[in-house]
């Protein structure tokens, strides 16, 4: 079967296709036709954790839709023909192994490519915003980098839970088409200098949540525009800074909270019970269309690497996917 494999270059994320095995459903787990995979930022920016510079080349993608062919000895809550979702390591593939735990049935109704690119992003929103951040109706939320997949994502199930979004991005045409979904304060920036608009939209209260994507060039910034008692989600360092200086202050007077979102150090066992949040708190705002994965560009499995340019470019809007046969 066909297959991307992909390797940490000089400053880039190398992309090669190769001719492999299929492989086999073990214990646990379900062997999936591949319709459609999705790209995730983390994997395809150099330096950003996920693949150590020098190290071997790996299957690309892990996450994916597509149809059971085959189950694993112990399978009992899917069989062969159900359509199904979820983390798929190997995913840019023909074909590709899940954990039954860690799938989904697909909603009746929603395409392969909205399908394959649920999972990751909205499960991670559910880390965020629900299971550590807390996110109550009526409360702010600061999303910094909105245009990505997980920052639209955050901004659909916040608007879903009551909440009120501002977002920061460097493209006025993005923020105002994000505005159409509900974003209720738009600004456009790539710095760290929004804390006085963020501060001045919610009456010089702050937000009671962040969602940092950007990493930190931002961090300070993002103190700043906490409200008291907020909440502060790393999710990801795409500017490479990793090492911004924490104002001890600020963090001690405003009885602020920090953490990290990462699946990086989880066993199957936490993603697992991760995926079954996803599932009952999640799953139904899909299922009936309140939440709807905004999908910016469909390509060829071929195609590949122009996607990875685009994502590169920082062009998308929400996620690109891979489309495959």
């Amino acid at each position: 079967m066909k297959s991307w494999w992909i390797q940490t270059g000089a400053g880039r994320m190398l992309l090669e296709q190769r001719e492999v095995p299929t492989p086999q459903a073990q214990p646990g787990q379900l062997l999936v036709r591949i319709r459609a995979a999705a790209l995730n930022r983390g994997e395809f920016i150099a330096g950003h954790g996920l693949h150590a510079a020098g190290g071997p080349a790996r299957p690309a993608g892990f996450e994916a839709a597509g149809e059971v062919v085959g189950v694993g000895e112990g399978v009992t809550a899917f069989a062969p023909g159900d359509r199904v979702m979820g983390r798929c390591d190997g995913a840019f593939a023909d074909m590709g192994c899940m954990a039954s735990g860690e799938a989904h049935p697909v909603p009746a109704g929603m395409p392969w490519e909205q399908a394959a690119c649920t999972t990751v992003v909205y499960s991670t929103v559910h880390d965020m915003l629900i299971a550590q951040g807390r996110l109550l109706a009526g409360e702010w939320l600061l999303v910094t980098g909105v245009s990505s997949g997980v920052g639209v994502g955050a901004l659909q199930v916040a608007k879903a839970l009551g909440a009120r979004v501002i977002g920061t991005s460097g493209s006025a045409s993005k923020l105002a088409r994000l505005r159409e979904l509900g974003l209720d304060v738009g600004i456009e920036t790539r710095s760290g200098d929004f804390a006085p608009a963020v501060l001045e939209a919610t009456g010089g209260q702050g937000v009671d949540l962040v969602v940092n994507n950007v990493g930190g060039s931002v961090f300070p910034a993002c103190l700043q525009a906490m409200a008291f008692c907020g909440r502060l989600a790393t999710v990801g360092y795409i500017d490479g800074m990793v090492n911004p200086e924490l104002d001890l202050m600020a963090l001690h007077k405003k009885r602020l909270t920090l953490f990290g979102v990462s699946a990086k150090l989880r066993t199957l066992q936490h993603r697992e019970a991760a995926a079954r949040a996803f599932a009952r708190d999640l799953l139904p705002l899909l299922a009936d269309g309140r939440v709807v994965p905004l999908v910016d560009e469909v390509f060829p499995f071929d195609r590949l690497p122009d996607a990875q340019l685009r994502m590169e470019r920082g062009e998308a809007l929400g996620k690109l996917v891979l489309q495959m046969g």
